[in-house]
C-alpha cells in the first residue's frame, strides 16, 4: 500500500461522484432501503436486483456488485452465486458482506461458497465474522458480533489470505487488512452502533468506492469515509438528533454532504499496525 496524502480522502469522494457508478446489491431485506440511499448519496446509482432471471446480465453492465447475507435463503444462494459468477465474467469489483457467518451452519456454508468458489475483491464484516471466517474463536449471536477480539488485526490478515481478498473488520476501531499486513481506520462514533444497517451501508460503500478506484484504496478510503461521515453527524455538522431514529437521518445527510465539510488527513486517521513476513 503506498502512502496516503492530504488529498486522497478529497479525491476519492469526487472519483465516485464523477464515475457515478452503478452498483447492483444483492443485500439484506432488513435494510435494504438504506443500503440502495448509502450508495445514491454518495454518488453512485443503485440497483436491487436479486432475479436470477436478470442478475447475471444487469451485474455485466454494473460497475460494482456487493453480496450480503443478511437474510439468507436458498433462493438467494443461487442467485448471489449466480451474481458472483457474473461479476467474474465481466471483471466487476465484488464485495461480499458474510452477516451471521458463525452463528449457523446455513451461514457458514454459504459463506464459504461466497468467499471460496467465487473471486472476491474485498470482504467485510464485523469482528466475529471475519474471525469465523478466518476460523478463529468468534462468538456471533444472530448477526451481531459479542465477546473479545484482541488479535482482530492478525485474524483479519489470516482471512485475507484464505479468502484472497481484501479485508474489512469493523469493529471499535476498523481492520482494514491485505494478505501481508494491517492497517487500523480510526474513524467513527458509537452511535453508529445503535442503528440497525450500518455495516450494510458499509458493505455498499466499499463497493461503490470500488467501482472508482483499485480496491486498496477503496477499503482504506471508503470505511474512513464511512466513519468520518458517522463522526459528521454525532457532532451536530447536518443537524441535531434526538437518538437513533433521528441520528440514522442525520447520518445519511453527512454521507450526501461530506463533500463540502472539512476532512481529516487520512495519513492522521490510519495506521499500520501488523505486517505479516510468513
Amino acid at each position: 500500500m503506498n502512502a496516503l496524502d492530504e488529498r486522497d480522502l478529497a479525491d476519492a469522494l469526487t472519483a465516485v461522484a464523477d464515475t457515478q457508478p452503478l452498483v447492483n446489491a444483492l443485500t439484506n431485506d432488513v435494510t435494504v432501503n438504506d443500503v440502495a440511499n448509502v450508495a445514491l448519496h454518495w454518488g453512485g446509482l443503485p440497483v436491487m436486483s436479486d432475479d436470477e432471471r436478470e442478475v447475471g446480465e444487469m451485474v455485466a453492465s454494473a460497475d460494482a456488485c456487493l453480496l450480503n447475507m443478511g437474510t439468507v435463503s436458498e433462493r438467494g444462494e443461487s442467485a448471489m452465486m449466480a451474481a458472483g459468477n457474473a461479476a467474474n465474467d465481466a471483471g466487476v469489483p465484488l464485495v461480499v458482506d458474510p452477516v451471521g457467518v458463525g452463528s449457523t451452519s446455513t451461514r457458514n456454508r454459504v459463506a464459504e461458497r461466497l468467499t471460496g468458489e467465487i473471486d472476491v475483491s474485498i470482504v467485510s464484516g464485523n469482528y466475529g465474522e471475519v474471525s469465523a471466517l478466518a476460523g478463529a474463536d468468534a462468538t456471533v449471536r444472530g448477526v451481531e458480533s459479542v465477546g473479545e477480539y484482541g488479535e482482530i488485526a492478525e485474524t483479519a490478515i489470516t482471512c485475507a489470505r484464505e479468502t484472497e481478498s481484501i479485508v474489512v473488520a469493523s469493529g471499535e476501531v476498523d481492520i482494514v487488512a491485505t494478505e501481508g499486513m494491517a492497517f487500523e481506520v480510526h474513524s467513527g462514533d458509537g452511535m453508529l452502533g445503535r442503528v440497525v444497517g450500518t455495516g450494510c451501508m458499509l458493505g455498499m460503500t466499499l463497493a461503490v468506492f470500488a467501482a472508482a478506484m483499485d480496491d486498496e484504496r477503496a477499503a482504506l478510503l471508503g470505511t474512513l469515509a464511512f466513519g468520518l461521515a458517522g463522526e459528521a453527524a454525532a457532532d451536530g455538522v447536518f443537524g441535531e438528533y434526538a437518538g437513533p431514529a433521528s441520528y440514522r437521518t442525520c447520518f445519511l445527510d453527512a454521507v450526501a454532504g461530506l463533500r463540502d465539510v472539512s476532512l481529516a488527513t487520512p495519513a492522521d486517521r490510519i495506521e499500520s499496525v501488523v505486517r505479516d513476513t510468513r
